[in-house]
């Protein structure tokens, strides 16, 4: 009998160090919601900490994604897994590129299904048109720079770098570790990547 192969599940619990109490809670609920599915789960990754910008083991998940060890990421609420608006929709962009579900329990929002494919591409252009209004934003600040006679145009640093920036995030790296590798602002990186230019074509 051929055997049938499961999906290979990542859950991920992240509490802040004043809420740890609620850890057990969270990992029961995604155990029996991945056993209900018939899923394996393949990794456990429990994140404690208060502070919003560092979520290392998050990271290293987004890692065994895009190395394809796991099929479906699941957590307990969608502000467990998201920093912000905008780190949300990037990385459940990123996923379902990759091909790697996502689950949030408390939302019931299940990107493995058909209709949480479908809210996935509303995310998509949700992404695309926080990237224009950037551009439109970049585009106007240089055009009123010319005008008042101020230098314009992105740091040299980053000009500099910005070969090295786009190999980095071919090679799989996150915004995150690029921006501490290169030690430059994970916002410039993510404005460079997102315009899609060549190095050659940056102001």
């Amino acid at each position: 009998m051929a055997r049938v192969e499961t999906e290979q599940v990542a859950i991920y619990a992240r509490v802040s160090t004043h809420d740890q109490q609620t850890l057990p809670m969270q990992l029961e609920a995604m155990r029996a919601y991945a056993g209900r599915k018939g899923w394996t789960i393949a990794l456990t990754v429990e994140e404690v900490g208060s502070g919003a910008k560092t979520r290392p083991r998050r990271e290293e998940l987004l890692r065994a994604a895009r190395r394809k060890e796991i099929d479906v990421i699941v957590v307990w609420r969608l502000d467990r897994w998201g920093r912000s608006l905008v780190d949300l929709i990037a990385t459940l962009e990123e996923l379902t590129t990759l091909k790697v579900g996502f689950v949030s329990l408390s939302e019931a929002l299940d990107l493995t299904t058909p209709s949480g494919r479908a809210f996935a591409g509303m995310l998509a252009v949700f992404a695309e048109f926080e990237r224009d209004i950037l551009r439109d934003r970049v585009k106007a600040g240089i055009a009123q720079a010319r005008k008042e006679g101020r230098p314009h145009g992105r740091p040299a640093k980053l000009v500099a770098k910005a070969h090295e920036i786009r190999e980095l995030a071919r090679n799989g790296l996150s915004k995150s570790a690029i921006s501490k590798q290169l030690n430059i602002g994970r916002t410039s990186v993510r404005r460079l990547l997102a315009d899609g230019l060549s190095p050659r074509s940056i102001p």
